[in-house]
């Protein structure tokens, strides 16, 4: 029911949906084809980001673009959203902290919601939102989407304390540190976007910015679908495309 929704008039939300990747694990389908366009059950991926962010009543997306960007913009064009999406095209890859900094008056004083559009994710993206403004941790910045992996050696490991807050990030270890794994969706307040500002060597957000942060992210997690549909399965098939 509408309870559920955030007043927009109360919180500023803005989103950065990932879209620039190029995609060479999922080549050849990548080579004529951009990733974040590739279809879930006859959908395009960025289609179904598309529709969360306007389930929840954001009104403001970036998407930025590089690989078939044309295709890309195709897109964003036949469809009548009724969000105001801006596009940021990369010619060289900017890295995500890089397109956050690129973008910084878009994103000024807003509460980020950062997504890679290459993932599917299906979740209460409400519950998500709710838990970030209303009850992390004191203290905390962020807030980190977690999910069960079958493949802690290949995803980000992230081991939390009791009040789910990450004490460790293990980037694709060859030592397991458990199966919960970060699913790249985030919500961002102003001061991370302030100290990426601030560092222009910064670039890569898992590697160089998390890290920095570590002991104020908050973890929410996502108990329904979360899956990188970056790589094909031994036969040459999206692993996801209906598949159990």
């Amino acid at each position: 029911g509408s309870n559920t929704l955030i007043s927009r008039k109360t919180f500023k939300i803005r989103a950065l949906l990932l879209a620039a990747g190029i995609g060479s694990r999922l080549k050849p389908l990548t080579d004529h084809w951009p990733k974040c366009l590739m279809p879930i059950k006859g959908y395009p991926l960025l289609g179904y980001w598309l529709e969360i962010l306007e389930n929840q009543n954001v009104d403001h997306a970036m998407v930025n673009l590089h690989h078939h960007h044309s295709l890309v913009e195709d897109f964003i064009y036949q469809d009548n959203w009724s969000i105001k999406i801006n596009k940021s095209l990369e010619r060289e890859l900017l890295g995500t902290a890089g397109t956050l900094r690129a973008n910084y008056d878009y994103f000024n004083n807003s509460t980020i919601l950062l997504a890679h559009v290459d993932n599917w994710s299906l979740c209460d993206f409400g519950a998500f939102i709710r838990y970030h403004l209303f009850q992390k941790p004191e203290g905390c910045c962020m807030t980190m989407m977690t999910f069960m992996t079958p493949n802690p050696k290949s995803s980000g490991i992230v081991v939390t304390n009791d009040q789910g807050i990450v004490q460790e990030f293990h980037e694709k270890s060859n030592k397991p540190h458990g199966n919960t794994a970060n699913a790249a969706v985030y919500l961002i307040e102003p001061e991370v976007l302030e100290w990426i500002n601030q560092r222009d060597q910064i670039n890569d957000f898992s590697t160089e910015v998390i890290p920095a942060f570590k002991g104020r992210i908050a973890t929410c997690h996502n108990s329904i679908i979360h899956r990188d549909i970056g790589s094909l399965d031994e036969d040459g098939y999206l692993t996801i495309l209906d598949r159990k």
